[in-house]
């Protein structure tokens, strides 16, 4: 029976499970192929772990590596990736049908900001009273948006009613 896989990380010395392996030594010269074993004893000659680095090639890729110093690299190199990722998030703008020329403005600068900093935009019109029935007015107003952001956003969804709400979302291009 094969010994239990390490909980995390690759497989490094008696884990390797494949008989045959590609060899690479700690100067990164290529050995070939060749078993296991032999292997193993040649990386702790050199004072190192044999360990798989392409499990997935066939035959797998081993190198004599300290596993320990290469699981430290791994993880500094994954907190790396993880601190320059930008996530996006959705910000939301709220409008009434018959906004004013200026508040419109406002709003206007605002979504061109947030789609300037990378996140999409939920621009969100709200219907009170007697204003749901006058549905063309809240479309016209959304496809002015539109219009506007044309050259730095694109539409992600059309303006849909949802109730008492007209929603539409905006896109970085």
């Amino acid at each position: 029976m094969a010994p239990p896989v390490p909980m995390n990380g690759p497989r490094y010395n008696e884990f390797i499970q494949s008989p045959k392996v590609r060899v690479i030594d700690e100067n990164g010269e290529n050995l070939g192929v060749m078993y296991t074993r032999e292997a193993m004893e040649q990386a702790q000659e050199a004072g190192l772990d044999l360990v798989e680095v392409s499990p997935n090639a066939d035959p797998p890729v081993a190198k004599f590596l300290d596993v320990g110093k290469f699981k430290y690299e791994a993880q500094k190199k994954a907190n790396a990736a993880r601190k320059t990722q930008k996530t996006q998030e959705i910000k939301e703008i709220k409008m009434r049908p018959n906004i004013d020329d200026h508040d419109y403005d406002v709003k206007m600068k605002a979504i061109h900001k947030f789609i300037g900093e990378g996140d999409k935009v939920k621009v969100t019109l709200r219907f009170r009273g007697r204003e749901l029935s006058h549905g063309q007015l809240g479309m016209n107003l959304l496809r002015r948006v539109q219009e506007d952001c044309a050259e730095d956003a694109k539409v992600e969804s059309y303006p849909r009613m949802e109730g008492r709400q007209m929603l539409m979302v905006l896109a970085p291009k």
